[in-house]
């Protein structure tokens, strides 16, 4: 099947500001020529001298806070620590990853501040925060997802990742798809954020041999173990995106329901075919056919083989199309039993397949069957 969302590559579009026509010391080589050059007190004042009021929130390299530009501008500011040596890299590679990128369903970059030891990130302000936090956080008790909502975030994210993966030139892989990363605005719409951890793929390659990076749970099997890193990685971690979004349960909690992580459990309903009782009890009334198709194109995305994950276009097809899923070439899925980390030596990957091949190919043609209407 040939399915493209958005046709052919596209040229990257030109952003609508003013660039900085220099490399910034101390850059690691990356350039900041394509990005807005913020100085430390415009930011300083946009937040209000970084008043704990205006914290949105924390990552691992550093805290984030609401600004208003002096135009009235809402903005995120990304702050980075200044011990983080590892953040810093991961601040130049988001720098230089989507400097120039623009998509719906991608969180904008605006620009950056490299003053003396401050780096700082300036995005777009996204206004419902995080999925993780409208579904498991002690905001999800005062926001209510129905299912039209959390399919369109599903959606939306799907085309994000398309996108990414394959219609710039060069390609980009994520790396670090999960729930805190994925944003809200006022629409609830979704937008893709946080791109430190990803890394651009040329054409000509099939996959990157590269240190694991990423989240427990959501991280893809031929990843941990031989850490070759392609596209299927992220479409591995938007299938448990998916999980995480029909059933209202984190897969990096570690277990659930006794001893089952969230796949497994997944995995044992649809063997059970009671898939139904993974559905979020706090849902309502939705379209049962529709959410077991979800749930089923989140099982395809992530079988333990790569080879046999659907591309995010053909993500979409299944779960936009009519479309009847061809269960026969269902295969189980890869997680993990964590005892410690994400190395691959403290990872015990189970399944029910004895043996896996992890090179990159397409997925088989007979995935899907296409249903006269």
């Amino acid at each position: 099947m040939n399915c493209s969302c958005f046709g052919a590559s596209t040229v990257r579009q030109k952003r609508g500001i003013d660039h900085v026509h220099r490399d910034t010391p101390h850059t690691g080589g990356c350039s900041t020529a394509k990005t807005k050059n913020f100085s430390y007190s415009e930011l300083r004042i946009a937040t209000n001298n970084f008043h704990q009021s205006n914290k949105i929130g924390r990552g691992g390299f550093g805290t984030v806070y609401k600004g208003t530009l002096k135009r009235g501008v809402e903005v995120a500011v990304k702050t980075l620590s200044a011990e983080s040596r590892q953040g810093l890299r991961e601040f130049l590679t988001e720098i230089e990853t989507i400097s120039d990128v623009r998509h719906p369903n991608l969180v904008e970059l605006i620009g950056c501040c490299l003053e003396g030891s401050n780096r700082i990130l300036v995005y777009e302000y996204v206004e419902n925060r995080s999925l993780d936090r409208a579904l498991f956080g002690s905001s999800a008790r005062n926001v209510k997802l129905e299912w039209d909502t959390r399919a369109a975030i599903c959606l939306g994210t799907a085309r994000g990742l398309a996108y990414l993966h394959e219609e710039l030139v060069p390609h980009i892989v994520h790396r670090d798809i999960k729930a805190s990363n994925i944003l809200l605005d006022k629409d609830y719409k979704p937008k893709i954020g946080d791109f430190g951890l990803a890394k651009l793929f040329p054409d000509n390659i099939t996959h990157i041999t590269t240190q694991i990076k990423g989240t427990t749970g959501y991280l893809a099997p031929e990843y941990v173990i031989g850490r070759q890193l392609t596209s299927k990685a992220d479409v591995y971690s938007f299938g448990v995106l998916i999980l995480e979004t029909v059933s209202g349960r984190s897969s990096g909690s570690g277990t659930w329901q006794g001893q089952k992580l969230l796949l497994e459990l997944a995995w044992q309903l649809y063997e059970e075919e009671k898939l139904l009782e993974l559905v979020d009890p706090e849902l309502g009334d939705f379209p049962e056919k529709e959410v077991v198709k979800y749930i089923k194109v989140a099982l395809f995305c992530t079988q333990e083989n790569a080879n046999r994950r659907p591309m995010m276009s053909q993500v979409l097809e299944m779960l936009t199309r009519n479309i009847k899923l061809n269960e026969k070439e269902l295969t189980p899925p890869g997680f993990f039993q964590d005892s410690g980390g994400v190395s691959g030596t403290q990872s015990k990957l189970k399944s029910s397949e004895s043996s896996t091949s992890y090179q990159m190919s397409s997925v088989p043609l007979t995935i899907t069957q296409v249903i006269p209407r």
